[in-house]
Parts: structure tokens; C-alpha cells; sequence
């Protein structure tokens, strides 16, 4: 890896209880509660989901689209450790510890969805697995790459609390640790966009496609930098901290490369089918498809000069559009342009709506008290 000097990580300090923490802690409580309802007396009891619509907001949001939201440690990751720009690296350990809250609560999240929840360890029991079963794939990839990331995330801990001699022994096998944090997202990514293709004729045409695995991975590298610009921002702007536009700047023209590959697949892909004439109808198809592509689209006039770049306002709202965009692409194939036949609707009920609020501020909660306490953000920004 090329020479560089990288900041040491140190806690921001500052006290725990304030507006925003008391806030997601309310939330949190509620959920909680929403949780210990629905597990007593069962989905139907908290939810809208019915035979025609099994999955609801908690598949979609909590782990389809916050699983591509987690992805910045792993697309940080790829930059420093595969193609050895190590000018990234102080991004690495805060985007490692968003992707490990997003990750868990959507773990957390696939539990909670599930009708007889009590039976979830069959998953992992051998003469239960289903090898050829793709959501098997997924759970089992996911499951790992959520210990991989708390064993990538430990050397915060034990820096925290003095423990050299144990970080010095783990940091001889991180190599491995940190090849396999690199390889898994890869594979479930592909294999959650997968789930469409075993769907068949119920979801449209233009979101149904064999190329529907590449264009989950490619939105999943794009969403986990999109998410590192916006951290990055909303971070400095919340702790008083100096933005990190040396490195915020290049990384989102690195962004904008992998947004023009997607760009070419995903309409090459509608061109190559025959189906872009969908997208001119009167209908709410033709309205998502392009509203999505124009989530991708707009980031090119906002951040596409360099001048541009340097403008963090600019690089905060670019980076929210292709989350948007990410996350309306996963929402129009499994929701909203997800057709099961007469007879069946579904929208979220109240109490799946305030869970996933809740999921969101939990990790919003965890994320405050870990950058304070803990050492994840760098020495020469913080301020106390």
C-alpha cells in the first residue's frame, strides 16, 4: 500500500444526552414495545401483509434497502485494500461502523418478519439447509459478513480500553478477516437483487430482468459511498468538525464512475429487452422508472466538475439522490411495481412504519454513543 500519513482515531467526546438522543431513544422504547406485541400475538397483529404481499417495509426498507445502505465500509474497503488507495483509509473505520449497525439491524430486521420466529435457527442447522435455495445464500453470507464486521470493527474496543498485546495478536490474521468483508458483500448484494428473478411475470418488466444481480451490486457500491458523503457531511456539521474535503471530493468522482457504469447497464439492459416503451406510458410505472433514473442522472450536473466537488452542500445532496435512487429501485421491483393479482393491496400499517423509524434511530442512537466514546472518527477534525 502507498505511504501515508493517516490520522490517528480518537472519541469526539461530549456528552451523551441531548435532543437527538432522547429523540431516537423514544423511538427506540416504542419499538421495542411495537416488537414484544408482535411477538406475542403474531404479524397480523402489527402488520398489513397478507398472501399476496408476504414482504412488507421490514424486508424492503430494514434489510434490502438499509443492507445497501451499510455498504460504505465495503465499498470504502474495496478502494483501500483492492486497489490500495490508501489516502481513503481515514474513512474506513466510521464507514465500517455504520455498515456494522446496518447490517445487525438487518439481521434483526429479517427476524421480526418472519411468521414463526422461534424456528430461525433452523437456518443454520446442516439437515435443515437448502444449498440451492437463493434466500439461503443470502442469510447465511449476510449472518457471516455480520461477525466479519465486528471482528473488523474490534480493534476500536480493545484500542479503548488498552488491550494492545490482543490487538497486535488479531491484527496478524485481519488480512483474512478483511478479504472476507470484501468477497461477502458481493455475493448476497447479487443474490438480494436475485430474489426478483424467482418472483417472475409479478414483477414489471422493467425491473425484471437477468442483469437484475449486477445492477443490485453496482447500486450497493454506489449507495455505500452516497452514504459515506453524507455521514461525512451530517457528521461535521453535528460534532463541529472539519469536513474532510481532500478525501470526500475525490472519492465521489470514483462515485460517478460507478454511477455511469450502472447507468449503462441498467438502460442498455431495458433497450436490449425491448421494453423501454413502458416507460413512456401514462401510468405509475412509467413515473417510477424514471423518477429512479433520475435520481442516478441528476448527481452528473450537481457534482460533475471538479469545482463542483469541492462543495460539500453539493456532494450532501448528491449523495442523498442516489440513496434515493438506490432505494426506490429496490422499492419499485419488490413494491411498488410488484403486481401478485386481484384481490390483493398492501400499505405499511402504523406499526410497521414507527419499527422501522425506530430501526433507524437505533442506529442513529449507537452510532452518537460508539464516535464519543469510542475511537472511530480522526484526531486532527475533532473537536470536544
Amino acid at each position: 500500500m502507498a505511504a501515508q500519513h493517516h490520522a490517528v482515531p480518537v472519541p469526539v467526546g461530549g456528552p451523551l444526552l441531548n435532543k437527538t438522543t432522547v429523540i431516537a431513544g423514544l423511538l427506540v422504547m416504542l419499538m421495542a414495545a411495537i416488537l414484544l406485541y408482535r411477538f406475542i400475538f403474531g404479524l397480523g397483529a402489527v402488520t398489513d401483509l397478507n398472501d399476496g404481499y408476504p414482504w412488507g417495509i421490514w424486508i424492503v426498507v430494514d434489510v434490502m434497502v438499509g443492507s445497501a445502505f451499510a455498504c460504505g465500509g465495503f465499498s470504502v474497503a474495496m478502494l483501500v485494500y483492492l486497489f490500495n488507495r490508501g489516502e481513503y483509509h481515514p474513512l474506513v473505520r466510521p464507514a465500517l461502523l455504520a455498515s456494522l449497525l446496518g447490517y445487525t439491524l438487518a439481521g434483526a430486521g429479517v427476524i421480526f418478519d418472519l411468521g414463526r420466529w422461534w424456528n430461525v435457527w433452523n437456518m443454520y442447522w446442516p439437515w435443515s439447509a437448502n444449498p440451492n435455495s437463493v434466500m439461503f445464500e443470502v442469510a447465511i453470507c449476510i449472518t457471516i459478513y455480520i461477525f466479519v464486521m465486528w471482528i473488523e470493527f474490534s480493534p476500536a474496543v480493545l484500542e479503548k480500553f488498552g488491550l494492545r498485546d490482543a490487538k497486535k495478536k488479531l491484527n496478524k490474521f485481519m488480512f483474512f478477516i478483511i478479504a472476507l468483508g470484501t468477497l461477502l458483500p458481493m455475493m448476497h448484494q447479487s443474490s438480494l437483487g436475485t430474489l426478483w428473478v424467482v418472483m417472475g411475470t409479478q414483477v414489471s418488466p422493467l425491473w425484471q430482468t437477468p442483469a437484475v444481480p449486477a445492477l443490485f451490486l453496482l447500486t450497493a457500491i454506489i449507495m455505500g459511498y452516497a452514504v459515506v458523503l453524507f455521514e461525512s457531511c451530517l457528521a461535521s456539521s453535528a460534532y463541529r468538525r472539519s469536513i474532510e474535503m481532500n478525501i470526500l471530493t475525490p472519492l465521489a468522482k470514483v462515485m460517478l464512475g460507478v454511477v455511469a457504469a450502472y447507468l449503462v447497464v441498467r438502460l442498455g439492459d431495458v433497450l436490449m429487452r425491448g421494453v423501454l416503451g413502458r416507460a413512456f406510458g401514462a401510468n405509475l410505472e412509467a413515473l417510477m422508472f424514471w423518477l429512479e433514473t433520475a435520481c442516478f442522472v441528476a448527481p452528473f450536473f450537481i457534482i460533475g466538475t471538479a469545482a463542483q466537488r469541492r462543495n460539500p452542500a453539493r456532494l450532501f445532496v448528491a449523495g442523498i439522490l442516489l440513496m434515493l435512487g438506490g432505494a426506490l429501485l429496490r422499492f419499485n421491483g419488490f413494491l411498488i411495481n410488484y403486481d401478485t393479482g386481484p384481490g390483493f393491496r398492501y400499505f405499511p400499517a402504523l406499526p410497521e412504519i414507527l419499527v422501522t423509524a425506530g430501526m433507524f434511530a437505533a442506529e442513529v442512537l449507537v452510532y452518537i454513543v460508539v464516535t464519543r466514546r469510542f475511537p472511530v472518527l480522526p484526531r486532527e477534525a475533532a473537536h470536544s
